[in-house]
């Protein structure tokens, strides 16, 4: 059952573990052995990650630094000096390395690693060639290693086949390394004066991780930034394991270049969401461009950018397109309490500012509930009666003089249907503004309610957002109306969504169905099935198929269709065939004997001419009403089998209505699937229709992600299209399939 991607998955996994504890050299359980335990699924895949123990790495008591140098101009000079600075404010005990130095910066220098008067906790390698170091480092039992070089997997073939050489020597070692081709973010000067939950910041490359090191001056807490590189050994999946488990850990924030291994990464976004951690991510790779870019940067694979996008929504990660967003958007799930109520209230001193915000709020799915008659009337003490105040609520100008002010906040704040208090503030108008932004202020400190301030001064300069809205713990403020919107809509889908989240994993088949001995025995390596065997392989699975019979002469038909039923559908049926109609090899609406045998006639005529190899004719049951839709799998090179719902039939390309998840899902995940769909509405019954069994749908996805997970790289690929969904309580029946074998 295993193929090659299985057997890496595997191997991958037993690493991890060997790294977090036993013995690298141990017996390995069977497969068998290992899914009966719980470890891994039914596809041989693990359901747990595996979570390395990185204190000593970010928090060592000592350190090797290997090539260590005090001559001034050499590039190890700069960054040995910036690591004993490092070493000193962490409190470990810095060994310079080299073979021909007494002393760096006045160090005691050691020849080698193994020379250092005490144990190591973390080496950091000024080498040009790191894998000769190795085994050194393991023998004197080196926990961690940095690599520095360049020159790996981003340089091309020969580079990628150094790295997997690293690699190889690396898991042998059971240390763990950070590269190559990283640099020395991991020994930045994070602020210690910074209170609250801080932010964790995982990237592939260090500039992009600036913006985001540089909140710390707005007075957001950074506490970790670990740049992962080529990541030959750790990988972006093992640090947010680890931050996801610190209890200073607030968000999250990521920016990927690619992914080392899908499902690790998956399992991370898991442990994350159990946890209740955000993470927020830039992931490259939405267009050519970006993907080859991002390959040639740091030798990943940047993968199928549909997938990795609703791999990320399945799980829980919020992608973000740009650094600004990235910062704004960590900053603000790191730091706002659990929201009260999912209704956004938008306070403005202008009409027009009131206006455009809802507007874009509304159009970005936030909703503004128009408050109550009560609520209006109670606003209007404040406020004049011919200004709004629904919801946005025009002030016509806060006011400065005296407490209504206050007041007016205060009491939106109270209305049990508000969750979050906007307020766009388009330009500094003082007193206005200032005396607008003290309220919103000294409001949020009285408050759980979360308050989003708008400064959309271009110059920034303003005491009332330098001092009073960014001296706020307690404010969110932003620049930006776009970042404010997203912002604000990801902090409430992420407690919405973690408040409901259950693992897959707990519930993802350990054990294969019986469905999988008769699959198995249907496939045939390397061929693609002929329409019959693909639904012979769909009813294995409890998939419904209309009654057919294939036949090999016209008498044979005949009695077929008397067996089947009139009207009849006739198909040619082989393996090679994945077009039938554009070749004229299906007909359609048979009501006689004569029909069906001019029919059989007419069809082996034409894969004659058309030099078609066929198994039989295909005399079927003819299904007239119901939705057109398609389910299908297909394999993707970072995720493994992929399962695609959307609208099907002729136009399925052109349409291009779909939705995809990666195994393992629920049914709660099936049917977000099909509300992704822009036709989604067809299901509930168009222009008087009634509406369609969308249950039996949601069945046909998740047998489909059955058979996926069984069969796993064995089926390269399955189309049950069209799959016509009939009326509720009806069904759903799979009128033609292709399945593609490895």
């Amino acid at each position: 059952m295993l193929g090659s991607t299985h057997g890496t998955l595997t191997t991958h996994f037993r690493a991890r573990v060997d790294a977090c504890g036993e013995e690298p050299h141990a017996a390995v359980h069977s497969m068998a052995t290992a899914t009966a335990e719980g470890g891994l699924d039914v596809s041989g895949r693990p359901l747990h990650a595996p979570v390395p123990d990185l204190d000593r790495f970010f928090r060592p008591e000592s350190v090797a630094v290997v090539g260590a140098s005090d001559t001034e101009g050499r590039p190890n000079t700069g960054i040995t000096r910036q690591l004993i600075a490092w070493a000193e404010r962490v409190g470990a005990r810095l060994h310079p390395v080299h073979p021909a130095r007494e002393s760096v910066f006045g160090l005691t220098c050691s020849p080698t690693v193994a020379d250092v008067p005490e144990q190591v906790d973390l080496a950091v390698l000024l080498v040009a060639d790191p894998l000769p170091l190795i085994e050194e480092l393991a023998t004197s039992k080196v926990k961690f290693a940095v690599a520095f070089a360049s020159g790996f997997a981003e340089t091309g073939a020969e580079g990628t086949a150094a790295q997997e050489r690293l690699s190889a020597a690396v898991e042998r070692s059971g240390l763990r390394l950070l590269g190559p081709n990283t640099n020395l973010n991991a020994f930045e000067s994070f602020r210690e004066d910074l209170e609250g939950p801080a932010i964790a910041l995982i990237t592939q490359s260090g500039h992009q991780g600036r913006p985001v090191h540089t909140l710390q001056e707005l007075g957001i807490r950074l506490s970790h930034w670990a740049p992962t590189g080529n990541e030959a050994d750790l990988e972006t999946a093992d640090f947010i394991s680890y931050f996801a488990g610190l209890p200073e850990v607030g968000a999250i924030a990521c920016y990927v270049e690619g992914l080392k291994d899908g499902r690790s990464f998956l399992l991370a976004a898991d442990r994350a969401a159990r946890a209740g951690v955000p993470v927020v991510a830039v992931k490259v790779g939405r267009t050519e461009t970006g993907a080859r870019t991002a390959a040639s940067h740091t030798g990943k694979l940047t993968g199928t950018d549909e997938v990795v996008d609703a791999a990320m929504r399945q799980f829980g990660v919020i992608r973000v397109d740009g650094l600004d967003e990235l910062q704004d958007t960590a900053a603000l799930l790191a730091r706002a309490r659990p929201p009260r109520a999912d209704g956004v209230v938008v306070y403005s001193i202008s009409g027009g500012t009131g206006a455009h915000f809802s507007d874009l709020a509304t159009g970005a799915g936030l909703t503004l509930p128009t408050l109550s008659v009560a609520k209006q009337r109670e606003l209007h003490e404040w406020i004049p009666d011919y200004l709004n105040v629904a919801n946005p609520v025009d002030n016509g100008g806060h006011p400065v003089g005296d407490w209504r002010g206050r007041k007016i906040i205060d009491a939106l704040l109270a209305d049990p249907a508000v969750g979050v208090l906007i307020c766009p503030i388009t330009g500094p108008f003082p007193p206005m503004s200032d005396r607008l932004a003290q309220d919103l202020a000294d409001a949020a400190e009285a408050t759980d309610k979360l308050i989003c301030v708008v400064w959309g001064s271009p110059v920034g300069t303003e005491e009332a957002y330098r001092t009073t809205l960014l001296g706020s713990s307690r404010v969110a403020t932003f620049r930006t109306f776009r970042n404010c919107i997203g912002a604000v809509k990801a902090y409430l889908d992420h407690h919405r969504f973690t408040a409901s989240y259950r693992s897959p994993f707990d519930d993802a088949p350990r054990t294969p169905s019986p469905s999988f001995r008769k699959a198995q025995a249907l496939l045939r390596p390397g061929h693609q099935l002929s329409e019959h065997a693909a639904k012979q392989l769909l009813r294995a699975y409890g998939i419904r198929v209309p009654r057919e019979q294939l036949v090999t002469s016209a008498a044979a038909s005949v009695r077929a269709a008397a067996l089947v039923g009139y009207p009849v559908v006739m198909k040619a049926s082989g393996t090679r065939l994945a077009h039938k109609s554009e070749l004229g090899l299906v007909k359609v609406g048979l009501t006689s004997a004569s029909q069906v045998r001019d029919a059989y006639r007419e069809l082996t005529d034409i894969a004659r001419f058309e030099s078609v190899d066929l198994d039989g004719i295909l005399v079927c049951q003819m299904v007239e009403r119901g939705v057109e839709m398609m389910v299908g799998v297909t394999q993707d090179a970072l995720f493994g089998p992929t399962v695609t719902v959307g609208l099907g039939g002729v136009l399925v390309e052109v349409l291009r209505d779909t939705a995809v998840r990666v195994p393992p899902f629920g049914e709660d995940q099936a049917r977000t699937m099909l509300d992704e769909l822009r036709g989604r509405a067809i299901l509930d019954g168009v222009r008087g229709g009634p509406p369609l069994d969308v249950d039996a749908l949601v069945e046909v996805v998740l047998r489909v992600q059955r058979m996926a997970l069984e069969l796993g790289d064995d089926l390269v690929e399955l189309d049950i299209n069209p799959l016509v969904v009939l009326g509720r309580g009806q069904g759903a029946v799979a009128l033609d399939a292709l399945a593609l074998c490895r």
